[in-house]
């Protein structure tokens, strides 16, 4: 009993996780997205002021994302990388990228579309990478007994590419919604001009992934009659579809993000409980890829107790901190 409530805990750090790094790293990634829509210099500089204070420790996430999984659960480990080593690679290689173009862009004048290449091109390939494989984990990976049976290109499908572009519009819209709510004038205009664009997008691409599922027959959407309560999560969505539909027709800047904070929550939380008690979606459940007692037990003790907390407590006083619209003479 002691082992199940313990990997039932990791499995709620590794929600919260992961959920915590999609909507954090969702919009900073975001404004890589957008901006190549920036109309000038100013903007640019601006949409980076927003985020210059946060990004790097949005990305804190998914090292504790990953490590959960190492240490909590080895073998859904085990098989996840070797089914995702390109889409890793990838996204790794994009965030190093989009992190050096970030910190050297605003140091250079003659390499500056260089750079900014490289924070566009970084943003998009990462965040493509996210949404493919999650993708690819809905329509199941293949996995023999306890091993990962699959190439190095099984995750790759043209569901999976819908996904990923899915997720760059998802992320459009968080960081639009930033924009509305941290900057003033140019970027802030940016934000509300592509509104509209991105939250129609990610319904078309939701209702897209959900005529595919039905077509394609996946298990997932078995789930749903299995566990009727999953209903209230597009309930939240719908709530909050409204919510982002009145903010940007009122142009309350503080609303639109929240409203797409809540729109994701509610996708990740469809997900999530549509793919439980499984951790490898229909292959490992939570309880077989547990890792041994002892080692839960020391995980919960050491990084349950002190790192978790802290982190929680480091990201709510940076965004405490630094809290307000941003001032474009801040950014030098």
């Amino acid at each position: 009993m002691w082992q199940w409530t313990l990997a039932e805990f990791w499995a709620g750090v590794l929600g919260l996780a992961l959920l915590l790094y999609v909507l954090l790293d969702g919009f900073d990634l975001g404004i890589g997205i957008l901006f190549p829509f920036a109309p000038d210099e100013a903007a640019r500089r601006h949409m980076l002021a927003s985020i210059s204070p946060v990004w790097d420790g949005n990305e804190t996430w998914l090292v504790v994302a990953g490590a959960t999984l190492f240490g909590a659960f080895p073998l859904a480990y085990s098989i996840l990388i070797p089914a995702f080593y390109l889409p890793v690679l990838v996204m790794l290689g994009a965030l190093i990228l989009r992190g050096v173009a970030f910190e050297f862009r605003h140091r250079s004048r003659r390499l500056r579309r260089l750079w900014d290449a490289g924070f566009i091109g970084g943003s998009y390939a990462a965040t493509f990478a996210q949404g493919a494989a999650v993708g690819a984990m809905v329509q199941e990976l293949p996995v023999t007994g306890h091993l990962y049976s699959g190439g190095n290109w099984s995750w790759f499908s043209p569901f999976a590419v819908l996904c990923g572009i899915g997720l760059c519009l998802g992320y459009a819209m968080l960081g639009a919604g930033w924009l509305t709510s941290k900057t003033e004038r140019d970027a802030r205009d940016l934000g509300y001009r592509v509104l509209p664009w991105a939250f129609g997008g990610v319904l078309l691409f939701l209702a897209a992934a959900f005529a595919w599922c039905l077509l394609a027959d996946l298990r997932v959407l078995h789930r749903w009659i299995e566990l009727p309560y999953l209903v209230v999560f597009p309930i939240v969505g719908l709530i909050a579809c409204a919510a982002m539909v009145r903010a940007i027709r009122a142009r309350w800047d503080w609303l639109p993000f929240l409203a797409g904070a809540a729109i994701f929550a509610a996708a990740f939380g469809t997900l999530a409980a549509s793919f439980l008690p499984y951790m490898v979606p229909f292959s490992l459940t939570i309880a077989q890829a547990a890792a041994p007692e002892s080692s839960l037990r020391f995980l919960f003790w050491g990084a349950g107790i002190i790192v978790l907390p802290m982190t929680l407590i480091y990201t709510c006083v940076v965004y405490f901190v630094f809290k307000g619209k941003t001032i474009v003479a801040d950014y030098h």
